[in-house]
């Protein structure tokens, strides 16, 4: 079975037929629960009874939010299919609603959200569905709103189906460029059926005090835990990725080191055989200037 983000973009993928048939699966409505309830854990949120406000991202029809809402928070859901809103709507669900591209950027004030969850959504913003998109800077509108977006501390936890090891990296690297420290938390990682991924991310640098994430082990999920989403093509690998710091590379010390007379030669002779209009040699060509004060 072909990946939905493959075939159409979400806006055009999920019509109102789709969003109805999504919605009106059994099936569909018990897996979503499921990975919000999971998605709840891995937020790791204060238990004192008080709700949070929190951000569903790509909450399509609102299943993943009437387990936010059962849960005692308030929650914002974000989606960009007007038809799976509908629906939304139509069920009454409890959050507010918002028909919005979050490859654009989230829109939210700063520090408002306790945290943000997404159940198989954010793996979209790596095709380029028009002409002007560009994953890289999709993913980076996204994390760099999501960020602000967060109160200091708070987490965010996006479930994906990631097509290929490339994906996730690109997809987790874009979120540690902007601020965020984390990892991924595989569930059932040498299981076709069972394997769940969830990236999880820190608003800010971890503290001594956080907990790190735990995956799931065989022993506790059915055989029949599988979504319309979950079909990837090659093996990402059965290691678990633990949670972890934020790491950047270290940028190469470049060293001034001349290219010598012969090379500056040869690259303007290439210069002219393109057609291009390049000063002639002479006894001063790849000489260094003197300093000027």
């Amino acid at each position: 079975m072909s990946r939905p983000e493959v075939q159409a973009p979400p806006e055009i993928f999920y019509n109102d037929d789709e969003a109805r048939k999504y919605t009106s699966s059994s099936r569909i409505i018990d897996i979503q629960e499921q990975l919000t309830g999971r998605a709840l854990e891995l937020l790791a949120l204060p238990n004192d009874g008080i709700p949070r406000l929190l951000l569903d991202i790509g909450c399509g029809s609102g299943l993943s939010g009437e387990t936010l809402s059962e849960n005692g928070h308030q929650w914002i859901g974000m989606d960009i299919s007007q038809s799976m809103l509908n629906v939304a709507l139509e069920r009454e669900v409890e959050g507010d609603l918002v028909l919005a591209d979050m490859g654009e950027g989230l829109g939210l004030r700063t520090g408002v959200l306790d945290g943000a969850i997404s159940i198989s959504a954010v793996q979209w913003l790596c095709n380029a569905d028009k002409s002007y998109h560009e994953p890289r800077l999709r993913l980076k509108a996204f994390f760099d709103t999501l960020y602000r977006s967060l109160a200091r501390g708070a987490r965010a936890v996006l479930q994906v189906y990631p097509k290929d090891i490339a994906q996730r990296e690109l997809i987790l690297g874009s979120a540690m460029r902007v601020g965020f420290s984390g990892g991924v938390v595989i569930d059932f990682p040498h299981s076709t059926k069972r394997r769940k991924e969830y990236i999880v991310l820190t608003c800010g640098p971890p503290s001594l005090s956080t907990v790190t994430p735990k995956a799931k082990e065989e022993e506790c999920c059915s055989e029949d835990d599988d979504d319309d989403d979950s079909d990837i093509s090659g093996d990402l690998g059965n290691q678990t990725v633990s949670n972890s710091d934020r790491h950047r590379r270290k940028k190469r010390k470049l060293t001034k080191k001349g290219k010598g007379k012969e090379w500056v030669i040869r690259k303007k002779e290439q210069m002219r055989r393109k057609g291009n209009a390049v000063p002639s040699d002479s006894k001063y060509t790849a000489r260094k200037r003197k300093d000027r004060f």
